[in-house]
C-alpha cells in the first residue's frame, strides 16, 4: 500500500469509522442534544485514532517482517494475537488522560477496561481486515502485471531466437555444410537435419512456458552446439560441468542458448584462436550456471552487439523474482555471465 493511498485512507477512515461508533454508543434519546453528540463523537476519534495508529503501526511491522506470500498465515497469527494486546495496552493508555478529567464517566477498573477492550477489538478487526485486503488486492495487480510483462518478454526472447536462427548468415553457412554432408548413404547428414530440427521444435516447445528444468535447456543447448561443431569442429570447444543436484533447477527457456550464440557471434573461432566455451555449475556455487568464453571480438563480418539480448535476459529473471541478479564480468581475456537457477515455478 503505498504512503499516499495509506494518507487518504486515514484522513478518510478514521473519522467515518469514528462518527459510526459514536452514533451506534449514543444513550437513548440524545438524537436532539448536539453537545452531547459531538462530545461522544471528539471522545471516539480520540479512541478511534490511538487504536488505528497503533494496530497500523503493528501491521507494518510485521508485513515489514514476513513479506513473502508463502509467510502470508504465519504474519495472520501473528496479528491476530498481537492485535488484542496492542488494543489493551492502548485502552490503558488512552483512558489515562481521560480518567483525570472525566472519572465518573471512565472509571480505572478491571471490569470497565475489559468492556473497553473488548469493544475496540470490533474497530480494530475491521481496520486489518481493510489493511489486509487493500495489500491483497495490490499483490494481485502487481502480480497481474509482472505476469503480463514476463508474457511480453517471453514472447520477445522467442521472437529473437526464431529471427536468430533465420538470420542469413546462420541459413547460408548450415546450408553450405548440409550441401559438403549429403551423400548417398550419409549418415552425418541425416544427423544434422535432425539436429536442426530439434532446434526450431524446442523453440516453439519453450513457447508459453515461465521456466524449464536446467537438463531441459543442456540438452537443447548440446544439439544446438552439434550444429555449430559441424562448421566450427576444432576452433570450437566446449566443457560442460554440472553437479547433478542442479539439473532439477530452472532456467528461462532459451536464455542459455542466447548467452552461447553471443559467445558464437561476436569472438573469434579460427585453428590459431579456438573459441573455449565453458558451462558449469560447481559444489561450492550451486546457486547460477556459469557461461564462460573466451574474448576475443570480431574485427569484421557480423555488427557489435547491442546488449539488448543480455538486457532481456535480466529483465525476465527479474520478473522470475531471481534471488541473484544476472551477473557479467570481462577479465584476463574471459567474458562470464552467472545464471541464476530458480526454483521450480508453481
Amino acid at each position: 500500500m503505498t504512503a499516499l493511498n495509506d494518507r487518504r485512507f486515514l484522513l478518510g477512515g478514521i473519522p467515518l469509522l469514528s462518527f459510526v461508533i459514536a452514533v451506534v454508543g449514543l444513550p437513548i434519546g440524545a438524537d436532539g442534544r448536539w453537545p452531547l453528540v459531538l462530545t461522544h463523537w471528539v471522545i471516539s476519534l480520540y479512541f478511534t485514532t490511538g487504536y488505528w495508529l497503533a494496530n497500523r503501526q503493528l501491521w507494518r511491522a510485521l508485513l515489514a517482517r514476513f513479506p513473502r506470500p508463502e509467510q502470508t498465515p504465519r504474519r495472520l497469527w501473528l496479528l491476530a494475537g498481537l492485535a488484542v494486546l496492542v488494543t489493551a495496552a492502548t485502552s490503558v493508555l488512552l483512558a489515562l488522560p481521560l480518567r483525570a478529567l472525566l472519572p465518573a464517566d471512565f472509571p480505572f477498573t478491571l471490569p470497565a477496561l475489559l468492556v473497553q477492550v473488548r469493544f475496540s477489538l470490533v474497530p480494530t478487526v475491521a481496520v486489518l481486515t481493510l489493511y489486509e485486503t487493500m495489500y491483497f488486492f495490490e499483490q494481485w495487480k502487481t502480480s497481474l502485471s509482472r505476469a503480463e510483462e514476463l508474457g511480453r518478454a517471453q514472447n520477445q526472447a522467442q521472437l529473437e531466437a526464431l529471427q536468430s536462427q533465420l538470420d542469413p548468415h546462420f541459413l547460408f553457412n548450415n546450408l553450405n555444410t548440409l550441401s559438403a554432408l549429403i551423400e548417398p548413404g550419409n549418415a552425418p547428414a541425416q544427423d544434422f537435419v535432425e539436429q536442426l530440427a530439434d532446434v526450431y521444435r524446442y523453440v516453439l516447445l519453450a513457447q508459453g512456458r515461465a521456466t524449464v528444468p536446467l537438463a531441459e535447456e543442456l540438452a537443447f543447448i548440446e544439439t544446438y552446439l552439434a550444429l555449430h561443431k559441424a562448421r566450427f569442429r576444432d576452433n570450437l570447444r566446449v566443457e560442460i560441468s554440472i553437479v547433478p543436484a542442479a539439473l532439477a533447477r530452472h532456467v528461462a527457456p532459451l536464455s542459455v542458448q542466447l548467452l552461447v550464440e553471443n559467445a558464437l557471434k561476436h569472438n573469434v573461432a579460427s585453428r590459431e584462436h579456438p573459441l573455449h566455451l565453458r558451462l558449469a555449475v560447481t559444489a561450492d556455487a550451486p546457486d547460477a550456471l556459469v557461461v564462460e568464453n573466451t574474448l576475443r571480438p570480431r574485427t569484421a563480418g557480423f555488427a557489435p552487439g547491442t546488449g539488448t539480448g543480455l538486457t532481456n535476459v535480466r529483465r525476465r529473471y527479474a520478473l522470475l523474482g531471481a534471488a541473484q541478479t544476472v551477473e557479467t564480468s570481462a577479465t584476463d581475456g574471459k567474458f562470464v555471465v552467472k545464471l541464476p537457477l530458480l526454483l521450480a515455478q508453481r
